[in-house]
């Protein structure tokens, strides 16, 4: 996957959980959780959905690596590259 089809995954994936998700202002270098007001459960949904989708484990120590948008692609991109 390349870096702009893991961002457009996890934007689906957030507007999948939450519809009324707003993306014209996002700043890819900002924490989603503040920008798009999300709560914890919102999270562990993207980490589940991440897991069904491509049976990603991905370890509790591991969850601030996913705050932004960038940090998302820095983390999942190695992960995500053959899929």
């Amino acid at each position: 996957m390349t870096s702009n089809e893991v961002k457009d995954l996890i934007l689906e994936i957030i507007a999948d959980i939450d519809e009324d998700a707003e993306f014209d202002d996002l700043q890819a270098d900002q924490p989603l959780r503040d920008q798009l007001d999300l709560d914890s459960m919102d999270f562990l949904d993207i980490v589940m959905e991440l897991r069904k989708r491509h049976q990603l484990q991905i370890p509790e120590e591991d969850y601030p690596q996913l705050a932004t948008l960038n940090s998302c692609v820095n983390y999942l991109g190695p992960l995500l590259k053959n899929a």
